[in-house]
């Protein structure tokens, strides 16, 4: 048996001979589309997992965390290899739920092809139509899986009919199943005589219009019968220019349109050789331009995921796109990502020498020992203690940046803080820690409000960041309710009187100020006037009068938030020879501003967003009532390519903190947005009643 294990390996070396010989193919699609199911199928057609999903020797491979059982769905990236004709081909299972499109970036980063899955009963959603986009813009080779075809509501050719009308491009199927959906597949090219299948008569002419061929197309028009063998050479080359797009019905119960999926993948996709690289810089900032796929060129690889395991503890998964990776060596690894984003996408620049430990080939949540991973594959690296995702590897001696991905920004605000003081203690790496392996979760220490706030996708990615924190760090923490940082303002102009006398044996105090107040423009700030004539304030208790209204300022003057845009002038006072002091002026300054600001009335400003909604034309009505009656004040709107419209409106941030939510569950997931800091503005007094007073500490 033991012999029969090493021989079965043997066949599925995981160690990949060149780039030539790789395929690296990221699945995509909604939640629930059969991706993993897929996988495993195509797996066990290799001979590579039984149907149980483990190996030959009983390792299982498909298996998942804690999380994503207790969540129902993928919520991570898993990479499966499988060998299929010679050729090595990495399957990357990415998670379909819009929460976690952190892990689903990071699998189209490390893949050079799209199976885009689709199942036989449902339909095909507006997040696979703006993901289909984005691959065509970089120009990545797409083909469309029609899955679960033994469901009971399943429908191939209305499904087909949809994916064609909603995906751009020449989207046609290659093969129909039979009648029933589960007995097989008939090719459309190869698979008969029926040449008066509406189908095959367009598929040809689509495949010739593609042809590097131009006598092709007139041969075909005049009625020659074109070979199969040069009809099917030129779809692959099509294919894998991410011109033609093929529909291939996949049943994975029943093993039908696996192996023809699986012969796509290695004649149709292209190899790691044909994958233009990001974008190389040098850590300075200096311009490489691209690396070639070479495993004797400069080391260039891409942290892709990081996972923390409570026994090896970090786990690197890294696309090689340059050179070779050897064990038990030194790399450097950078993380620039200022350089190339605005606000870093929260994190911080670092350069430093590490040596790695343990190269594997990733095998779902397992790792298969690895010699060496070359340029095009993927592998995993062991005890890169500092390596966060979308971090660079490179040689010491040539140190090198690679552009990361970009990622939508996480729009969720959540406000926690630790259960314990034990908690509190730990809180902070633990989150540094999930951060550096998850980009799409930012951390905020917010100064305004002293809330500790993580951005995060949606609430299901809320709950799995909470529960990692639990599980994996041991930290137990508490959701509190958001805090907007608020302003105050004065409503109009007030005179105030300041008396701080107090006589209470040996020395006393006693200074006395007399103060006008006037509001200014949005964006002045605080200016402090000195109109004092006489010397009825000694010059040197004036900056005392100033320093204690700033400090009032800051404290507030209605709920203790800080106030903006004013004009405070010191016009007269008193002072005694032997009882003033700064501090007794500081005092008579903030009763004075108090006082004046009684009399002047004031009002409580909230912070406004630019929100910039994009949906589906057939949305924009109802998008636009629900930014009104969020007392959003709306700007405008653009058509935008696609049937989609972006609306733009001012909106207070006190009603934007559920709007990802809300957004998605009205659209169906169809509509995203985006948001910037706008103004202050004041706040409706109704609002202004409700708001909780800030306690200062």
């Amino acid at each position: 048996m033991a012999d029969k294990h090493a021989e079965r390996r043997g066949e599925h070396d995981l160690a990949a001979p060149g780039p030539d010989r790789i395929r690296n193919v990221v699945l995509v699609g909604p939640s629930q589309s059969g991706k993993t199911s897929l996988v495993e199928a195509l797996l066990a057609h290799a001979r590579v997992i039984t149907r149980a999903g483990s190996t030959a020797d009983g390792t299982t491979v498909c298996d998942t965390e804690d999380a994503e059982k207790s969540h129902g769905r993928s919520i991570s990236l898993a990479v499966a290899p499988l060998v299929h004709r010679g050729v090595k081909v990495n399957l990357v299972d990415t998670p379909g739920y819009v929460d976690f499109v952190g892990d689903l970036r990071a699998g189209l980063r490390a893949a050079d092809c799209a199976l885009f899955v689709v199942a036989a009963n449902e339909e095909v959603d507006e997040a696979t139509r703006t993901l289909w986009r984005e691959c065509a813009e970089v120009g990545m080779p797409r083909a469309v899986v029609i899955s679960k075809l033994d469901h009971p509501r399943a429908d191939v050719d209305a499904v087909v009919a949809q994916a064609r009308a909603a995906l751009d491009g020449k989207v046609l199927p290659v093969y129909v199943a039979g009648p029933d959906g589960v007995s097989g597949l008939t090719g459309l090219i190869t698979g008969g005589d029926d040449t008066d299948d509406p189908r095959r008569g367009e598929l040809i002419e689509a495949i010739i219009e593609e042809s590097e061929d131009e006598d092709l197309m007139d041969r075909y028009v005049g009625g020659e019968e074109i070979d199969a063998t040069v009809l099917v050479k030129d779809l692959e080359t099509a294919v894998a220019r991410a011109s033609f797009h093929p529909v291939i019905p996949v049943c994975g119960a029943t093993g039908v349109g696996l192996a023809e999926l699986l012969d796509l993948c290695v004649d149709g996709f292209p190899s790691p050789l044909e994958h233009t690289s990001p974008d190389v810089f040098t850590p300075a900032g200096a311009s490489v331009g691209v690396v070639a796929c070479d495993p004797g060129g400069p080391l260039v690889a891409e942290v892709v995921k990081t996972a923390g395991d409570p026994y090896v503890g970090r786990i690197s998964l890294v696309r090689v796109f340059s050179g070779t990776l050897d064990p038990d060596t030194p790399v450097h690894v950078s993380g620039h990502f200022s350089s190339f984003f605005a606000d870093g996408a929260g994190h911080e620049d670092h350069d430093e020498d590490e040596r790695i430990g343990a190269l594997g080939h990733p095998f779902g949540a397992t790792q298969v020992p690895a010699a060496r991973v070359v340029a095009g594959d993927l592998g995993t690296v062991a005890r890169l203690s500092r390596a966060e995702t979308g971090d660079t590897l490179s040689a010491v001696d040539r140190p090198l940046v690679l552009k990361p991905w970009s990622m939508p920004d996480p729009l969720l605000p959540v406000a926690i803080e630790a259960a314990t003081r034990s908690d509190e203690d730990k809180l902070s790496q633990a989150l540094a820690r999930l951060a550096a392996e998850d980009p799409s979760l930012r951390v905020e220490h917010n100064a305004e409000t002293g809330q500790l706030v993580l951005w995060v996708m949606g609430e299901a990615h809320a709950d799995v960041v909470l529960e990692r924190l639990a599980a994996r760090h041991g930290v137990s923490v508490e959701q509190r309710e958001l805090l907007v940082p608020l302003r105050e303002c004065l409503a109009g102009p007030g005179r105030g009187h300041g008396r701080h006398v107090k006589q209470s044996g040996g020395h006393g105090q006693y200074a006395i100020c007399d103060l006008e107040v006037e509001p200014l423009p949005e964006g002045s700030g605080f200016e402090f006037v000195d109109k004092v004539v006489g010397g009825a304030v000694p010059r040197s208790y004036i900056p005392s009068v100033e320093k204690g209204v700033r400090a009032q300022l800051e404290r507030g003057l209605r709920n203790g938030y800080p106030v903006v845009d004013l004009r405070v002038t010191l016009v007269d006072g008193k002072a005694h020879s032997v009882d003033s002091s700064d501090m007794a002026f500081q005092s008579a300054g903030a009763l004075a501003l108090r006082e004046a600001a009684e009399v002047a009335g004031v009002a409580m400003l909230e912070p406004y967003d630019e929100v910039r909604v994009l949906v589906p034309d057939d949305l924009v009505g109802p998008v636009m009532s629900d930014l009104s009656a969020r007392r959003g004040r709306l700007l405008g709107n653009d058509n935008v390519e696609g049937g989609r419209t972006l609306v733009t409106a001012h909106v207070p941030q006190r009603e934007l903190v559920r709007y990802a939510v809300d957004l998605r569950a009205a659209t169906r997931g169809a509509g995203t947005f985006t948001r910037t800091f706008a103004h202050y503005e004041a706040m409706p007094e109704e609002q202004a009643r409700q708001v909780t007073p800030r306690l200062h500490h």
